[in-house]
């Protein structure tokens, strides 16, 4: 594992092993002559060790990792003792201010990377935070949400075909880790092909704060850091038997068989089997028009919050696993504890 050099630099800042600061990393002026920075905050350990970038608001509607980040900063909790913590709360800047998945040029910027310091405003911001900040590290965390309507249960995506991926998505402590193909401009393609390996926390949804999913993910960043030797492990009240997550290897959208007003019948991190109905659909005088039921046994990692729906809309996300039906209904109790707050937890709803 490569380590990082005595002296940081980002930003045109220089950091040195011990010190701590706040960096308002400038990407783009806006035509109003304002200056747009990416806020950028470095803890550096006194002993080297791994660099490990803490990523949200890619997708500027996508707040939960914003506050995520916010906590850890303000909590101080993350007092690295060896190594690197790069935390940026917020990468689209502009989408954050425009409460909008999208750069100001219509572009996804998780599909612009590694961009270009030439090409498009998204290009160009994906590009500076390649280089700027995951070119320095061995590893990241990129913090999500569903989207607009959507919510997501807490989960880990990931290539958990390369073992030290799929033990650190381990540590991280929720219950569902996908194993997740790349996607052609993706920061996760980027941070690969610089060395990096990203886990992808998703949970919640978009523009609302959830704050089982912050929390868990608080807890997910710190477990992390603590696999990694970065922090020194915390005392907790009570002790947990650990609980070992489901790997899904592959996940599907139902759709609706019919249009009509949705009444829901399962909920977030429900277990199904094959066959199991998810939602009624039918007219507003009462009538029902059809069922939505589940194609294969698995866990409900997101779902439609409208409920008005179209024929052939997504409605529910189910993870599907290489558990039986059987050990999915058993163990699905078990997993549930992994989301409920530490009782030793000390961050508080802000």
């Amino acid at each position: 594992m490569a380590l990082e050099p005595e002296m940081l630099e980002i930003g045109g800042h220089q950091i040195a092993p011990g010190e701590t600061l706040q960096i308002e990393m400038p990407v783009v002026r806006l035509y109003t002559d304002t200056d747009i920075c990416m806020p950028v905050h470095v803890v550096r350990g006194k002993k080297p060790g791994p660099t490990v970038f803490v990523s949200a608001a890619i997708h500027g509607d996508e707040l939960n990792g914003v506050e995520i980040i916010r906590r850890l900063i303000k909590d101080k909790s993350p007092r690295i003792v060896q190594g690197t913590l790069l935390l940026v709360p917020m990468v689209n800047v502009y989408g954050v201010l425009n409460q909008s998945r999208y750069m100001p040029d219509r572009r996804d910027l998780n599909r612009c990377f590694p961009g270009s310091r030439k090409g498009s405003l998204a290009g160009i911001v994906a590009n500076r935070f390649l280089t700027e900040i995951v070119g320095h590290c061995q590893y990241g965390i990129d913090l999500h949400t569903g989207a607009i309507h959507r919510t997501n249960f807490p989960q880990i995506r990931a290539n958990l075909e390369d073992g030290e991926t799929l033990e650190l998505a381990k540590s991280f402590g929720v219950p569902v880790l996908v194993n997740s193909n790349l996607r052609d401009g993706s920061l996760r393609e980027a941070a690969q092909s610089v060395g990096a390996k990203v886990l992808l926390y998703e949970a919640g949804e978009a523009l609302r704060f959830d704050e089982l999913s912050i929390r868990a993910g608080v807890r997910g960043v710190l477990r992390v850091l603590e696999a990694l030797g970065m922090v020194r492990k915390r005392r907790r009240a009570v002790k947990r038997e650990p609980i070992v997550p489901f790997v899904a290897n592959t996940s599907a959208w139902t759709r609706a068989p019919c249009s009509g007003i949705v009444h829901n019948l399962k909920n977030l991190g429900d277990a199904v089997v094959k066959g199991d109905p998810l939602a009624e659909i039918g007219s507003p005088l009462g009538e029902t028009f059809g069922v939505v039921r589940a194609a294969r046994s698995g866990i409900i990692i997101g779902r439609q919050n409208i409920p008005l729906v179209q024929e052939g809309d997504a409605m529910f996300h189910i993870a599907y696993f290489t558990q039986s039906d059987d050990e999915v209904v058993e163990n699905i109790e078990l997993m549930q504890d992994t989301l409920m707050p530490d009782a030793d937890s000390n961050f508080q709803p802000v």
